[in-house]
This record gives C-alpha cells, structure tokens and sequence, in this order.
C-alpha cells in the first residue's frame, strides 16, 4: 500500500515538473512571438525610411499658401545628372515654392537641361502648384555665390542644400516647421563643433570637431548649410555684412563657407542652431571633407573667423529635435 502511495506521488510530482516546464516553455515562445511581432510591424512602418525616399503622409495636398512654404538653393558644380536626380525628389515635396540653382560654370545651363528639369517639376507637381526654377548665374567661381542675396524671393525660409544629398520629404518638412518655431535659428541636418585646445597653452585656440566628436560627445555648435534652413536675411548679411576679408578667405581656399555662415547667425543671434534627425542619402562621390588634411584646413578657418569678429560667437549646445510620430527610441 505505501509502495501504490509513494509511486502515486512521485507521479504527480513528476507531472507538476512536466506541467511547469511546459508552461515555462509556453512563456519563453509568448515572448519570442511578441518580439517578432513587434520586429515585424517596426519594419513595415519603418520601411519607406530604409527603402526609399519618400513617406506616405507626403502629399499634395499640403501645399501651403504663396509665400509661407521655403525656397531650395541648391549649389552645384558639373554634376549635372546628381542635379537631375535631386531636383526630381525635392519637387514633390509639399512645402516647397521655387528652386534656385547657384551655377558658378564658365558656361551658362543648357536648354536641354533647363527643359528637363522645368518638365520634372511639372510632372512631379502634377500641375497642382507652381514651383518656379531659376539659375542664379555667376560670373566668378566662388563657393560664397551660394549666400549671395536673392532679389525677388518670395519665401522668408531658405533651405541650403548641395546636389548630392538627398533627405526624405518628411524629413524637410519636419525641418520646415522647427524653422518655423525659431525663424532666426539655423536648423540643420548636419552637425559640427568646435572645441577649445588648451595643448598649445593657448586659451582662445579652437579645433574644428567633426561627425565623430559630435556622435561622442552628443555636443555641437554649427550645422552645416549642405543642408539647413535659414532666414533670407541672412543671404543680405552675408552679401552686405560678411567682412571681405573672410569672403576673399573662401574663395581663395575653396572651404569653409559653411562655418563663416554660421559664424554670421551666431553672430546676430548669440544662439546655438538647432540640430534635426533625419536620414541622408548620399548620391555622389566623396568630397572636400574626405581628403587628408581637412579637419587641418577647417581648425585654421575657425580661428581667423574668430579673429575677424573679434570673438568666438559659436554656442555649444546639445539640444537635438526628433520627430516623435517616426521614431519608437528617442
């Protein structure tokens, strides 16, 4: 009787072992079930991000009134199918009112080239909204032409873009409106830094700080006119204000147009611009900023900037905007 009693309960101990097993394992698959789904759905509304360029909520009926949208002033130099290829993919975007393309060539644009890209922007537009296209022509090759003042914009938001960098509509839309909450302010894609270098036993020498110093520390300073919007304002203050001695500077070394930019905004507003997340997509080859010697070049253009405005202006800050609706981690 007690040999039928204890084999009766280490039956049932052992059924207890097998059930909590089971339920165990149950749990573990619940889970792996629940990451995967969850990995599955991130995917799919993530995918227009890492597939494409463009989002689903880019439509056209978002267009904004005349005026309240931005102007693009794209810099471009004999690179004429990334320029097609940009033009294209900004034309669709909502908020977007005229193109203005800098050309800084010996020769004037094509017009086989000025009807392509007047055609791509009709059939992008779908005839729904009037994008104007212009060619700013310059006499002088120059990489301050890109600042030069625009006579007749009609947009106080300009978006400084090269021809080989292509963001999502969403992204420039996004952009557009924190523009829109501090319109005296760089918001930009692309940030930079500066720091203060204290090996040489100098107190106000400045190194130039790159993608790799602002991904490490989370800090900038500057962000890039490859792809920011300002105020027109400042296309009349570079023109009129920025001080020759810095504008010869650029053309003579072919650089640093950018941080003289920013050194101008911070100037005026003793405020840090305003770094936005956003995907880029690189179309074109390598530039300026991979050859040897760059963050050189760039160090010594923070310091006589410094010096010609007799101060360092630039504001550190790590204040970054996110556009929360695309975005599960911040």
């Amino acid at each position: 009787m007690r040999g039928t009693l204890l084999a009766n309960r280490r039956g049932i101990q052992r059924f207890r072992q097998i059930a909590i097993t089971a339920v165990k394992s149950s749990n573990i698959k619940f889970l792996l079930f629940c990451c995967i789904a969850l990995t599955l759905v991130m995917a799919a509304t993530r995918a227009s991000d890492f597939m494409g360029w463009t989002n689903p909520s880019d439509s056209l009926d978002q267009f904004l009134p005349p005026g309240k949208g931005y102007a693009i002033v794209m810099n471009t130099w004999k690179r004429y199918d990334l320029l097609k290829q940009s033009i294209s993919h900004y034309s669709s975007c909502p908020g977007l009112e005229s193109i203005h393309i800098v050309w800084s060539e010996p020769n004037p644009p094509s017009d086989s080239l000025s009807k392509f890209l007047n055609h791509v922007i009709e059939s992008k537009t779908k005839g729904m909204k009037k994008v104007e296209l212009s060619f700013d022509i310059n006499t002088e090759d120059s990489l301050n032409n890109r600042f030069k003042e625009i006579p007749g914009l009609k947009t106080d938001a300009v978006f400084s873009i090269d021809d080989d960098v292509i963001f999502p509509c969403s992204s420039v839309e996004f952009a557009f409106k924190v523009w829109q909450s501090a319109p005296d302010a760089m918001v930009g894609f692309v940030p930079r830094a500066h720091w203060v270098d204290k090996t040489l036993g100098k107190k106000d020498y400045y190194t130039y700080g790159g993608w790799w110093s602002v991904w490490c520390t989370g800090t900038y300073s500057m962000v890039l006119s490859k792809a920011a919007f300002f105020h027109k304002k400042y296309l009349r203050m570079y023109t009129n204000e920025m001080p020759v001695s810095i504008k010869a500077f650029v053309t003579k070394n072919r650089n640093c147009e950018d941080i003289a930019m920013s050194f101008l905004v911070a100037n005026a507003t003793g405020a840090p611009p305003i770094w936005v997340k956003g995907k880029i997509f690189e179309i074109g080859s390598t530039g300026i900023s991979s050859l040897g010697g760059h963050v050189e070049r760039r160090t010594r253009c923070i310091n006589r900037f410094a010096a010609e405005f007799g101060r360092m202006p630039l504001v550190p800050t790590t204040a970054k905007a996110v556009d929360s609706r695309y975005t599960w981690f911040w």
